[in-house]
């Protein structure tokens, strides 16, 4: 019997889904309230998170493992468009300067632990962020240029997905995928249980990425209120 996995992980995430665009750092960043400093450190969590997970699948579809190596679609892969926009922001040696955070550490640990011990469940973190990033990429593409006042893709690798001539054509292939995977139900809802988990990795690095965040709203405030009360100002 076929195993509607797509079906069942979208259901399964909406409330998880709600909750992530309802997270300080997502509603400021929808309302175009973002800093380049902020979003270089989305960045280098993101390029931690990708980097495990694109090794792991890797890993796995070398070895022909039979539900990961089907979903190891590589024009998915962002490691290298991070690679591009971590240079841009922190020049030729921005592996020595980017740091994770905390969260995006224990993200990563937790997608590098279950590819060791239950690799089906990679497929609740692989849905989650490449699917989510495929989807809302262009809408988040054009609130980042505006915000950040950016011209053409410099900085803005990261939502570009060249591999792919049709986002709705992909995503149907990619369901397919899903369905026709060799699981049972019982996977399938432990798939739909990490994806959910996936999603609180995902917010517990937006709340961290949201104190920076708001640290460098204020530094902007106070640097405005301090030229406004200054002796002389005409602000």
């Amino acid at each position: 019997m076929s195993i509607a996995l797509a079906t069942q992980l979208r259901e399964g995430t909406k409330k998880s889904h709600t909750m992530a665009e309802n997270t300080g750092f997502v509603t400021c960043f929808l309302k175009g309230v973002v800093d380049k400093s902020t979003y270089k450190n989305l960045l280098a969590d993101l390029y931690l998170v990708y980097s495990v997970m694109e090794d792991e699948v890797g890993r796995l579809c070398k070895e022909g493992h039979p539900v990961i190596a089907p979903i190891g679609f590589n024009e998915l892969n962002r490691r290298e468009s991070l690679e591009k926009d971590l240079k841009f922001y922190c020049g030729n040696n921005w592996l020595d300067v980017i740091k994770a955070t905390p969260s995006a550490n224990a993200y990563a640990d937790r997608i590098q632990n279950i590819a060791r011990e239950s690799p089906e469940l990679l497929i609740g973190h692989h849905y989650t962020r490449y699917i989510g990033d495929l989807s809302g990429g262009q809408i988040l593409k054009k609130i980042a240029q505006k915000a950040m006042n950016l011209s053409d893709n410099n900085g803005l690798n990261f939502y570009n997905f060249d591999d792919i001539e049709n986002e709705m054509t992909f995503k149907k292939k990619y369901s397919q995928t899903l369905n026709s995977l060799p699981i049972t139900q019982k996977m399938a809802d432990s798939i739909v249980d990490e994806a959910n988990f996936a999603f609180k990795c995902n917010m517990d690095m937006f709340q961290e990425l949201e104190g920076n965040l708001i640290a460098s709203i204020g530094k902007v405030l106070f640097g405005f209120l301090t030229r406004k009360n200054r002796p002389g100002s005409t602000e």
